[in-house]
């Protein structure tokens, strides 16, 4: 079974390293590193991994390196001579968002590179990862991303070109979730619920709605119309929403995320 390097232990990083650790027959991270001492003994106490301060050393240490620093640090680390030499012949899984799989391949042209997208709720073993192939790619390394990915929620593979949009909707979408969310709380609230009832609740709700959709295939449409009826308090909710115009609001915040999305990968004053 490979074993993992994740190299730059943030909080994505880290939501990946609890999760794998959580998972039962999963892959074995073997090394993380991190910017800051006190960060990585921090990790050392928490999920007992081996935590570096220096990336190089680390990548000597696994068959699969995970890059998760920010978009704007990946070509300084990628492109630093000793950690360029300990990735040759490796698989690179990258999750810097914006970041291609082609100017990836040019700072490390001997490597598998492939691209992910997950997302926060990797940590609880619920995260949604899409896969994208990049160059010297085989279907052992897809393989072994969605042995990884596969550990902690859901795996979807695409095509590149998807990839923006995908950072846009499931990629950030754990944060519009959570604001959609706490204002069904507000709700609850402004009705008389304790603030703890309501936030359950409003959770659970949630929850219950969305795996719905994914455990018996129907349109969200479909399940939203089994629960209203006429003349009930469902329909009168809805168009108070529709007057809100939450259905453009959603989506033009998953426009405006996807335009940000891929614009983090490119060097500094490039648009």
């Amino acid at each position: 079974m490979a074993s993992i390097a994740i190299v730059g232990c943030g909080t994505m990083g880290e939501a990946i390293l609890a999760g794998l650790m959580a998972a039962e027959g999963a892959p074995s991270v073997q090394v993380v590193t991190t910017r800051r001492a006190e960060r990585a003994a921090w990790l050392v106490e928490q999920y007992g991994v081996t935590a570096l301060v220096e990336n190089a050393s680390a990548v000597e240490w696994a068959d699969v390196v995970l890059l998760c620093v920010k978009p704007q640090m990946a070509q300084s680390v990628v492109l630093e001579p000793a950690f360029a030499r300990g990735i040759q012949g490796k698989l690179l899984i990258s999750i810097c968002a914006g970041l291609s799989t082609q100017r990836l391949a040019a700072w490390a042209p001997e490597t598998a590179i492939l691209r992910a997208m997950p997302n926060t709720p990797c940590l609880i073993h619920e995260g949604m990862t899409v896969l994208s192939a990049g160059p010297h790619v085989a279907d052992v390394h897809l393989e072994v991303a969605a042995q990884i990915f596969g550990a902690v929620g859901r795996v979807a593979v695409l095509e590149e070109k998807h990839m923006d949009a995908v950072t846009g909707l499931s990629g950030s979408g754990p944060a519009f979730a959570c604001v959609v969310l706490e204002s069904l709380a507000d709700g609850g609230v402004r009705m008389g619920l304790p603030r703890d009832v309501a936030v359950e609740l409003a959770a659970q709700t949630m929850q219950g709605a969305a795996r719905m959709v994914l455990m018996t295939g129907k349109h969200p449409a479909a399940l939203k119309d089994e629960v209203t009826t006429p003349a009930g308090c469902t329909i009168a909710g809805l168009l108070t929403m529709e007057d809100g115009r939450i259905r453009s609001t959603l989506a033009r915040t998953i426009e405006e995320a996807t335009k940000v999305a891929s614009t983090l990968g490119r060097p500094n004053g490039e648009r």
